[in-house]
C-alpha cells in the first residue's frame, strides 16, 4: 500500500534519510509511517504538515480515520 506520505516524500524528490533528518527524526520512523505500521504523534504530524504544506489528515487519514 502507497502512503501520501510516500507520494509527497517522492514528489518532493527526497529518500527516507532525507527526510528523517529535515523533520528530526530517523529513517527507520519514516519507514514506519510510510508502511502504516505506526502514525506519528501529533506534534511530528504537525512538523510533517509545515514542511511538505498539506493538512496532516490528508498525509495520515487512518490515524483520523476513526471507528465509530
Amino acid at each position: 500500500m502507497t502512503t501520501r506520505l510516500k507520494v509527497l516524500r517522492a514528489e518532493h524528490d527526497l529518500t527516507q534519510a532525507e527526510l528523517a533528518e529535515a523533520l528530526g527524526t530517523t529513517q527507520k520512523v519514516i519507514s514506519a509511517w510510510e508502511t502504516g505500521r505506526v502514525n506519528p504523534r501529533p506534534a511530528m504530524m504537525q512538523k510533517v504538515e509545515d514542511f511538505f504544506h498539506v493538512p496532516k489528515e490528508e498525509i495520515f487519514f487512518t490515524a483520523f480515520n476513526y471507528i465509530k
